[in-house]
């Protein structure tokens, strides 16, 4: 019972898109072989509007108390040989964190050394987000700046829509 059929978020797909990519490609990059990388999405009712989270979880290596604070900054990498391993450039966690508040949302990381790592982005539904979009339309980020009038994050531009929350996977 309760399938995320009726969650939807409204955005910009392709922001959207590479945010997710960037959560998951982490969650296997650091896991070990023949582990599960687990994707779910609910409805968070709140006060303001209700919001949609999705969670990425892996049983990787986990990020150490003194990381976590600094893990979303650009080009900080928690271990530069690993990074290297993998091809991280150290960005892929800040371009999340800046998609999530370009939208009105943010990304929150619960993490233990050892056991794995829980990555939550969490966005406005549709409705509310199109809403705070129509009625601030020069309002493009976090800090408030104006979108230039041709930007693609303009709410009336062809890049926005209404977008389906991803399938839970088993």
């Amino acid at each position: 019972a309760g399938g995320t059929e009726d969650l939807s978020i409204w955005g910009n797909r392709g922001q959207l898109a590479a945010a997710l990519g960037n959560l998951v490609e982490n969650a296997v990059n650091y896991s070990p072989a023949r582990t599960r990388v687990g994707i779910a999405a609910r409805r968070l009712t709140a006060p303001g509007g209700d919001h949609i989270e999705i969670a990425v979880t892996d049983q990787g290596i986990g990020i150490s108390d003194k990381d976590k604070e600094r893990i979303f900054e650009r080009f900080y990498r928690v271990d530069p040989a690993r990074s290297r391993a993998t091809g991280g450039t150290g960005l892929g966690l800040a371009i999340v964190k800046h998609v999530a508040a370009s939208h009105s949302g943010e990304v929150t990381v619960w993490s233990s050394e050892g056991q794995g790592s829980t990555f939550t982005l969490r966005l406005p539904e549709a409705g509310a987000a199109r809403d705070r979009a129509q009625q601030y339309p020069d309002l493009d980020d976090e800090a408030g700046q104006p979108a230039p009038s041709n930007s693609p994050n303009s709410p009336d531009s062809p890049a926005y829509e209404t977008l389906s929350a991803p399938e839970v996977l088993p």
